[in-house]
């Protein structure tokens, strides 16, 4: 009797125990599961912005306006840009060189006339200049404009008195002042020039910066996330995940 109570105990005691170890078992199996959890919540990502890195058309257009070629640098075009500050400069030193022509015709002419048909400069307007190498005196000029009946065309004859010493005279002089005013005439076209290189080169700026941006848009962009993983009857593992984008 007592012999199967011993056995019975014993029996017992070895199911009981087998339990207590399967109940233990599943505990740190939800343990670690909610460690991994928790290992998972904390990972780092970092990622790359490529929206930062894009051009502005507005001021590739500025830039090209203020000097030509300067757009294209900005847009990273420079290859090309560098032939519209090529013209500019060839522009800007044909149009100092085209004033300083005419300025110099101007003063030469002017001293000519004081010298050759004893003029006064001073207070005489751009219409006199063009008429005294026209007319060989003042006498002729205003007996023109007498016959035309337009006498309130007339010069005083004191004040704007001219005679010139000979037909040659006033055609050198005429000359001269031809040369000035068809220079100064010129500069609008290099002016219309210059003007017409800025627009070409904000033209051609946008169009490099709208090609750089789409550019940037399809370069490599990346994420990258490292987290912690752990696993049951094993080491915990650092993951590294790395996403791309084309």
């Amino acid at each position: 009797m007592k012999l199967s109570a011993l056995l019975i105990l014993a029996i017992a005691s070895s199911v009981f125990s087998q339990q207590q170890s399967s109940f233990s078992i599943l505990l740190l199996e939800q343990e670690i599961k909610s460690s991994a959890s928790e290992y998972s919540s904390a990972n780092l990502n970092f990622s790359n912005d490529i929206e930062t890195a894009k051009k502005s058309g507005g001021l590739a257009i500025l830039y090209s306006l203020l000097l030509p070629g300067m757009g294209e640098l900005y847009a990273d075009g420079y290859e090309s840009g560098k032939y519209f500050t090529i013209a500019e400069g060839v522009l800007l030193g044909t149009y100092i060189g085209m004033s300083v022509y005419a300025s110099n015709q101007e003063d030469n002419y002017k001293a000519y006339a004081t010298t050759n048909a004893s003029i006064n400069t001073i207070g005489k307007d751009d219409d006199y200049f063009a008429t005294i190498g026209q007319y060989q005196n003042i006498d002729n000029f205003n007996d023109q404009k007498a016959l035309e009946r337009n006498f309130n065309q007339m010069y005083d004859t004191e004040t704007f008195f001219w005679k010139w010493q000979s037909t040659e005279d006033r055609r050198a002089y005429r000359s001269m002042w031809s040369s000035s005013e068809q220079t100064y005439n010129d500069l609008r076209f290099i002016v219309g020039a210059m003007i017409l290189n800025r627009v070409v080169s904000a033209i051609n700026a946008v169009r490099l910066v709208s090609a750089y941006n789409n550019r940037i848009e399809e370069e490599l962009s990346w994420n990258v996330s490292i987290g912690l993983k752990q696993t049951a009857n094993l080491p915990t593992s650092l993951n590294f995940y790395f996403q791309t984008a084309f």
